[in-house]
């Protein structure tokens, strides 16, 4: 029975996320990426009290890569959401890349954060 392709991505980002519950220990914050077609967004995500701390996205015209999902505009969001969590107090976060393979933009997101000084 051949699984779609979606239903592929929904088992992968369930097994991330549950391996990212089991291993959650001292860190509480979760760095949380959403990449679609045509724009890329991070999430700094506090699972004990249910609250986005942070967030960046392509969409915010500041950044000026609105409506762009390439690894230029990847690297400016995560330059941003590192930025904003520092200003938020937290170093350290797991990052979860959902049901998207590490390679490309989602790389290039997790790498910009960590120059911006979160320690993903």
């Amino acid at each position: 029975m051949a699984n779609s392709k979606r239903e592929l991505f929904l088992k992968r980002r369930l097994r991330v996320r549950n391996k990212l519950r089991k291993i959650n220990g001292d860190r509480k914050m979760r760095l949380s990426v959403h990449r679609s077609n045509k724009n890329i967004s991070a999430q700094l995500i506090d699972d004990r009290n249910g609250v986005t701390v942070a967030s960046a996205s392509s969409l915010e015209k500041d950044l000026g890569v609105v409506g762009k999902n390439n690894i230029d505009a990847a690297t400016k969001v995560g330059a941003a959401i590192a930025e904003r969590a520092t200003k938020a107090g937290v170093t350290e976060a797991y990052f979860d890349r959902g049901g998207f393979l590490f390679h490309g933009k989602v790389k290039a997101l997790a790498d910009a954060a960590r120059e911006g000084g979160l320690k993903v």
